[in-house]
């Protein structure tokens, strides 16, 4: 059955490289990756949703847009984990933007991928 609205199931980010960045975040989530072009790479999500990685200089229409414009977010299950990933992407060598902190939703970070997209770890909601 066909939903009666479209939803969103492919998050796109715009990198330098396809191959580096799938590499990053198939070793930050333990993902195994998915089907993929030489310039666009497909990290399979949990629940049918997937992470797309399109190399910025094939990207057509192309994007000029620069900056820490959105977040992409990873939902853990309690505040112990957040500290343990801020830890582990540390160790990693990720820049912190925003060092772990509480926030009004809980306690929370913002780690940095090699193309400077925004990387938070918070709490799921309940």
């Amino acid at each position: 059955m066909t939903p009666a609205h479209p939803y969103p199931n492919l998050i796109v980010l715009y990198v330098e490289s396809a191959a580096a960045s799938l590499a990053f975040y198939s070793r930050l989530t333990g993902i195994e990756p998915g089907l993929y072009g030489p310039d666009f790479k497909v990290l399979p999500l949990p629940g049918g949703a997937a992470l797309g990685l399109w190399s910025k200089r094939v990207v057509n229409p192309s994007s000029n847009g620069v900056g820490a414009r959105s977040e992409l977010v990873f939902s853990v299950e309690n505040a112990e984990r957040v500290q343990a990933l801020y830890d582990e992407w540390r160790a990693m060598g990720l820049p912190i933007e925003q060092e772990l902190s509480t926030q009004v939703f809980g306690p929370t970070f913002v780690a940095k991928d090699p193309d400077g997209h925004r990387l938070r770890v918070v709490v799921a909601a309940a």
